[in-house]
């Protein structure tokens, strides 16, 4: 039985770098995707986060059966635990990746991406595909080393995120309304998809550590302006 319970355990951590694995692609080809106006590539991120809520509710599911029928305690339980959050958070970066696909879908034939701020998404874009690739390696190697490299992608992230409203909300900024609200809303889907990864990555701290002020500490950031 304890056998059986570990290897349940282990399954666990096997569907969360699957999924972790599948947010990867989506936010790479979201990413391609609103900087290119490639629309197919859109839709394909758009088709495949079905896939993505399916495969955290299949965990969910497995994890609320080791907790009915073993009754987890002490690190056993941390790590059902953990692994329902993480797969939330982690189905909510899949959301955000849909939501850049659906920005570059609307505006097809033209391009999703106001002029001026290009090359501002572009980086943003590059930074989100970077954290997702970390922190599907953190979930499969638990190298806390990694956490603190999600922590400071992140810190780029903010500070681009930043930049686009100093930008649209700047005297200088001509663009139309459509624009404005597209640039916003783009920027806050990069931005909320790294902090998602960051809120795993302070979850796989806490179960390493067991100490959650720890996870604070070892993560810590400057909140992004909520606009």
């Amino acid at each position: 039985m304890r056998e059986v319970f570990h290897q349940s355990l282990e399954d666990v951590q096997n569907r969360l770098v699957e999924i972790a694995d599948l947010v990867t692609i989506a936010i790479d080809r979201a990413t391609r995707a609103f900087g290119t106006s490639d629309v197919a590539l859109a839709e394909e991120v758009i088709e495949a986060d079905a896939i993505i809520d399916e495969k955290a509710v299949e965990l969910d599911e497995l994890a609320i059966e080791i907790l009915a029928r073993q009754q987890p305690v002490a690190r056993d339980l941390r790590i059902v635990v953990t692994a329902l959050r993480v797969s939330a958070s982690l189905e909510r970066m899949g959301d955000m990746a849909e939501h850049i696909a659906q920005l570059a879908r609307s505006r097809f034939p033209e391009r999703a991406i106001p002029k001026g701020l290009k090359s501002t998404f572009t980086r943003m874009g590059e930074l989100d595909v970077e954290v997702a690739r970390k922190l599907a390696e953190l979930l499969r190697t638990q190298d806390l080393r990694i956490a603190e490299a999600i922590r400071d992608a992140d810190d780029d992230i903010d500070e681009l995120h930043v930049s686009v409203f100093e930008k649209v909300l700047g005297d200088s900024w001509k663009g139309e309304a459509t624009a404005t609200v597209d640039a916003t809303l783009a920027s806050r889907y990069h931005e909320r998809f790294a902090d998602h990864a960051v809120s795993v990555a302070k979850k796989v701290i806490y179960l390493a550590t067991g100490d959650w002020a720890g996870a604070d500490d070892e993560v810590e950031h400057e909140p992004s302006p909520v606009i």
